[in-house]
């Protein structure tokens, strides 16, 4: 039984120093199955915030297993368990990446007998969905109610004094504090509505967010200081299109979203290089483009190792991520 706590967790907690990606290169490289590469990410990446941060309410869940590395490496070579695996994630309705990455997270918690429910929804009647618990768990001898987030946000500089809202979503969608906001205020409130108890056989212990993702700067080598997130974020650059150098001596990959959580392992024959990257953007961003994920690679065997990674937007991105943010 995998054992939970409410401190720092993840890989910058295993493997002080390093990048997101060396370090789980280093932890995980012998994994082969993207599924269980993405699961592992998800199960062992640092925490995208700060659970002591004031803002936050006491209200980030957080986890250690310390069986992990056991069970994902028998995962990844038993195959039974891997069918389970993909027939699991086949059943998807969507490709999401959201969902992708909570279907993930429901197999590990159905397997390890922690799982209670998932994706329930609460209706006050027929046309009244008055919200959704992502998960209820057994943990520590007691039922709890997580909610759950995979973001990948940009920072956006252009305000004075910078706060969780000036994390942009690449599509403008939302921000990370209002994202926060939302399931602080209502979704973390839904067992306490009467249309709730229901869904529950006992009351719930304590509701809280699990949150894990990337964010993203313009200067990566001095990344800012925003209050609520976690030093130990996995981070990247962000780039508009007309200014973004690539390394000669380096490989690069275009990565699809479903494969945006791990670090990325590309086959040798997919790496491209700094022209053909060049090229192919030159003629992406020729048309009404969005921003794309790109992945530096370093060559090991068979494979490009991802050591960096950045989203690629378009010229005017900035102006209208900042018109975006101060009108909300």
């Amino acid at each position: 039984m995998p054992t939970f706590r409410n401190e720092a967790a993840g890989l910058a907690a295993l493997t002080p120093g390093g990048t997101c990606q060396e370090q789980f290169h280093r932890r995980w490289n012998h994994l082969r199955d993207p599924h269980v590469r993405a699961l592992a990410w998800l199960l062992d990446a640092p925490d995208l915030l700060d659970p002591q941060a004031p803002q936050w309410q006491g209200r980030i869940a957080t986890y250690v297993d310390a069986d992990l590395a056991t069970w994902l490496n028998e995962l990844d070579q038993q195959p039974q368990k891997l069918q389970d695996l993909h027939g699991y994630i086949g059943s998807l309705p969507s490709t999401r990446l959201g969902l992708y990455a909570e279907k993930l997270l429901a197999f590990y918690f159905e397997r390890r007998q922690l799982l209670v429910a998932h994706s329930v929804q609460v209706r006050a009647s027929k046309n009244d969905t008055v919200g959704e618990f992502d998960f209820l768990l057994r943990l520590n001898g007691g039922l709890v109610h997580w909610e759950f987030a995979s973001k990948f946000y940009l920072l956006e500089t252009s305000g004075v004094s910078l706060q969780a809202d000036d994390f942009i979503g690449r599509d403008m969608a939302d921000s990370l504090g209002s994202k926060m906001q939302k399931l602080l205020q209502h979704q973390l409130a839904l067992s306490q509505h009467p249309a709730a108890q229901a869904h529950l056989s006992e009351a719930v212990m304590s509701a809280q967010v699990l949150m894990k993702g990337w964010l993203f700067y313009q200067d990566q080598r001095q990344p800012a200081t925003v209050p609520g997130v976690s030093a130990n974020a996995c981070r990247g650059y962000w780039s508009a299109w007309p200014d973004l150098q690539l390394d000669e001596t380096a490989g690069y990959y275009l990565l699809p979203r479903q494969r945006w959580l791990a670090p990325a392992k590309v086959a040798s024959e997919d790496v491209r290089s700094a022209a053909q990257m060049q090229l192919a953007l030159s003629e992406y961003f020729a048309g009404d483009a969005s921003p794309v994920l790109l992945v530096t690679l370093r060559p090991e065997g068979e494979f490009g190792l991802e050591t960096d990674r950045g989203f690629v937007v378009p010229s005017d991105w900035a102006a209208r991520a900042a018109v975006r943010r101060y009108r909300r």
